[in-house]
């Protein structure tokens, strides 16, 4: 905007700029309360525009259950091998899933080496490729 047409250029002089008695324009009055407040009087408009949903309950917790099994594929299991391993069991390397987060183990890619795999939950796929392969699956 041009300098010479601005409105505060015609306020000079002007101890208030046109907003009343000295300190009007000043502190969260000025603009209709601080942070939410107004959300259900005179701010409802914005708040159907912008902030549908922050008013009210949605939904509710369900404490103790999975709400998402953390999975993994036996082709990461194959691909890092020496990470996953905890240890061995009958000369053959033992991998604790359970320890490491993982809830259920599915049966995407090959393994080619015998394992002892620990887990919550096995895939069809899963068992068989294991014991297949000349490993077996421990239920923990």
């Amino acid at each position: 905007m041009i300098r010479r047409k601005k409105r505060s250029r015609e306020m000079r002089g002007s101890r208030t700029h046109g907003y009343g008695r000295v300190g009007q324009h000043r502190g969260s009055g000025q603009r209709g309360g601080k942070g939410k407040a107004g959300g259900h009087k005179h701010f409802w408009i914005w708040v159907l525009k912008y902030a549908r949903d922050y008013f009210g309950k949605h939904g509710f917790k369900r404490h103790g259950v999975f709400r998402e099994w953390i999975t993994l594929n036996l082709s990461d299991i194959e691909e890092s091998l020496e990470d996953f391993k905890s240890g061995e069991e009958d000369g053959l390397p033992l991998v604790d899933l359970t320890r490491m987060g993982y809830v259920k183990v599915l049966g995407s890619g090959k393994l080619t080496k015998p394992v002892i795999v620990k887990a919550h939950a096995f895939s069809e796929m899963a068992t068989q490729k294991i014991e297949e392969a000349g490993g077996k699956i421990i239920k923990a």
